[in-house]
């Protein structure tokens, strides 16, 4: 394909382990793909942990809120820190998925860890965004949702200089999987990520109409594909 193409495994290999959870990162990087992506919700004793549900009834069994656990509690379920997933994959690019306003948790964190180049913090929540981007952080940032919808509103020309759209990665849906749109994101200097991505085909098209990325549950099926293995 003649370019750097980044697989994110969403949530790991969640088609084949608890969505996550370590076990279901470590899966994935054996699989091969070259990125994770988590969500994070903050313990009621201010800790990260990746869920991308509020509670563990889901995927866990457990109808408990994870902002009335202690990270101990919620760690018996099987789910880990931010921290812990970060330590464990250095060098691994993490999108990290904030699902509730804890820009000031994930920042800290991340800087004390030196981590901020790794990390890309996303967020469909502009407000959350915006306070990332004004603590100072030195890592990339995707677009909001109201910062996608100007960008594919405004003409690329009103979208320049002080205008410009404030993150450095465009994580878009599927039902924005055109050509315009990857060439517009290009044109801004964005990088352009689809979610969710379990069709092979799919994954094919998306590539070749220049996205730089995709974010799968099942990398078992998209890296060879898109590896060529």
């Amino acid at each position: 394909m003649g370019r750097p193409i980044r697989i994110y495994a969403h949530r790991g290999a969640s088609r084949e382990l608890p969505e996550n959870t370590l076990p279901a990162f470590r899966r994935a990087i054996e699989i091969g793909t070259d990125a994770l992506e988590t969500d994070v919700h903050a313990t009621a004793d201010g800790v990260l942990v990746t869920s991308h549900d509020p509670d563990g009834r889901r995927v866990f069994g457990v109808p408990r809120r994870i902002s009335e656990c202690t990270l101990q509690e919620v760690r018996a379920w099987g789910v880990p820190s931010l921290e812990e997933l970060v330590e464990e994959f250095p060098g691994i690019p993490i999108n990290v998925d904030l699902k509730a306003p804890a820009a000031d948790l994930a920042v800290t964190l991340l800087r004390r860890m030196g981590r901020e180049e790794q990390v890309t913090l996303a967020s469909f929540s502009g407000a959350t965004l915006r306070r990332v981007r004004a603590l100072g952080y030195r890592g990339p940032t995707s677009l909001a949702r109201s910062e996608v919808t100007r960008l594919v509103s405004l003409p690329a020309a009103a979208q320049r200089g002080p205008l410009a759209p404030p993150g450095t990665a465009a994580q878009l849906p599927l039902s924005l999987a055109r050509p315009w749109v990857v060439r517009r994101c290009h044109a801004l200097g964005l990088r352009v990520d689809y979610w969710t991505v379990n069709d092979a085909a799919l994954a094919l098209r998306l590539i070749a109409m220049g996205a730089d990325g995709i974010m799968t549950d099942d990398p078992a099926l998209i890296v060879p594909v898109l590896r060529g293995g």
